[in-house]
């Protein structure tokens, strides 16, 4: 299965790397933050292909900005394991960035809806 949306091809590589990096993540996190940043992180494609296959623009709009809010998360989740230095100053940077450049596509795929 694969998307056309660049924003969905965005994303599934943000959730992709997600997967890969916490990977690191220490074991007791396994239900906690590494849980957390990976479902919040899978959710962003997962709902814009979800809202994508809705029969009204309205649901997709919808659906687009609850992968909006799991972005969101995401991104906060990629912050505090920076913090807790669970991951590097510069991979939280770089990935930050995907998150923001994926922010940007979701509210210019949003607005071309309404």
């Amino acid at each position: 299965m694969e998307c056309k949306l660049e924003v969905w091809k965005l994303s599934h590589q943000l959730a992709l790397d997600v997967y890969q990096v916490s990977k690191s993540f220490p074991s007791s996190e396994k239900f906690g933050l590494t849980n957390q940043l990976r479902r919040s992180a899978s959710s962003v494609p997962t709902n814009i292909i979800e809202g994508q296959g809705r029969q009204y623009k309205k649901e997709f709009v919808q659906f687009l900005y609850i992968a909006k809010g799991s972005l969101e998360e995401a991104n906060y989740q990629l912050f505090l394991a920076k913090d807790l230095n669970y991951i590097s100053n510069e991979k939280y940077k770089e990935l930050s960035e995907i998150c923001i450049r994926i922010k940007m596509m979701l509210y210019k795929l949003i607005k071309s809806l309404k």
